[in-house]
């Protein structure tokens, strides 16, 4: 047993010991103001004793409830610390922002999490607990916009009259700057509450910089292992990521989503007849072809997605508290993206595509063979469009 385990449960046997024998000490008392009811009518001592008894009776129900609390926040002290002092075991940079997340929601009276950092030329990365797909798309600002905070900002969202009623809504946020080395900006760590009036207190407010303060040099760490492995993971003419990476990917990714039930979509495509292309202005030429077709399909996926180069002209994008319909959505902007693109000898660019959702249970494979499927059967129907994996 753990020192923490230990102490706590030394403590919950205390507050146990002592709850009974107050418990049996009312009785006794309880039962002695009847006993001195009966015997003889009620005088003046005979109050004073039950007026004791009373006020005794409700400083022990105080008394249980402040050890309850103290026992409540003493677990979830337990549990954050173990989270942050885990964050430095891991160098997957996926599994370390769940990590922080994990960690920063046991922090009392917050009900979604965000972690947003910074990438050099490109999108923020941004992983999320406890929001919407529509929150998660559009997260809550600051309303600092792209200047680095000294310290934590504290924001309150208002509504419409329309909204005003919606308990679902999120209306506060606490935005923690990350600050790395020599001062440089890494992103930030923001918590959500919906609870119209529960600014966090200032004990709050210090338990997250705490956290904050400790995933710094984990995040750091992770990023340049990242950078490494994407190296040589990533594919050199498109830009994407490689075969590996898609299967280690989605493998994870479907493990997350079971974990915490959350949506995950599968879109796999590819181009129509590419072959013929080939064939007709050489491979060379359909390289540059493809490598055109692979940029502006990556500028549609947005920067939680993950897109991946699956085979010679075929591509997956992995996407992460996703729909189907959020899927279809992608797939209309990708189709429009190519459409106007014109190809060395005549003709245009046209993409067919397998979409599935993730359902309860499912592993990755199945998810997999379901998104090939329905590929497959959109090139049945006539090719140039998408099709969905039926539920």
């Amino acid at each position: 047993m753990s020192a923490g385990k230990g102490w706590g449960a030394a403590i919950s046997s205390g507050t146990a010991i002592i709850l009974i024998i107050a418990a049996a000490a009312l009785l006794g008392l309880g039962g002695l103001a009847v006993v001195l009811g009966r015997r003889r009518p009620a005088s003046p001592r005979d109050d004073r004793l039950v007026a004791a008894v009373d006020e005794m009776r409700t400083r022990m129900d105080d008394l249980g409830r402040d050890l309850s609390e103290a026992l409540g926040r003493a677990e979830r002290e337990s549990r954050r610390n173990r989270f942050l002092s885990d964050l430095g075991s891991s160098i997957e940079f996926d599994e370390l922002l769940d990590r922080v997340l994990d960690a920063a929601l046991e922090v009392p009276g917050f009900d979604a999490a965000m972690v947003a950092l910074e990438e050099a030329g490109g999108q923020p990365t941004t992983a999320t607990r406890g929001m919407t797909a529509e929150e998660a798309a559009h997260p809550p600002s600051s309303g600092a916009g792209g200047a680095l905070s000294p310290g934590p900002i504290t924001v309150s969202y208002r509504y419409g009259a329309a909204d005003a009623a919606d308990t679902q809504l999120i209306r506060g946020g606490l935005f923690v700057p990350l600050v790395g080395r020599e001062g440089h900006a890494l992103g930030s760590l923001a918590l959500f509450w919906r609870t119209p009036g529960d600014e966090p207190s200032h004990e709050r407010v210090a338990a997250v910089e705490q956290i904050a303060a400790t995933c710094i040099p984990a995040i750091e760490n992770a990023r340049r292992y990242r950078e490494a492995r994407q190296q040589a993971e990533t594919d050199a003419l498109t830009g994407f990521f490689n075969q590996r990476f898609f299967h280690e990917t989605l493998r994870r990714e479907a493990l997350r989503a079971q974990r915490y039930d959350r949506r995950l979509a599968l879109l796999i495509l590819d181009l129509d007849d590419f072959k013929a292309v080939n064939d007709r202005i050489g491979h060379l030429a359909g390289d540059a072809v493809l490598a055109q077709v692979a940029e502006r399909l990556r500028n549609e996926i947005r920067s939680v997605d993950v897109g991946c180069r699956v085979g010679g002209d075929e591509f997956a994008v992995i996407m992460p508290e996703s729909t189907s319909e959020d899927a279809s959505q992608l797939f209309e902007r990708m189709h429009e993206a190519v459409a106007s693109m014109s190809v060395p000898g005549g003709g245009r660019v046209r993409i067919s595509a397998g979409i599935a959702e993730l359902r309860h249970g499912e592993t990755a494979a199945g998810l997999f063979e379901r998104a090939d499927s329905a590929l497959y059967k959109a090139k049945e129907l006539g090719k140039d469009r998408a099709s969905v994996a039926a539920d």
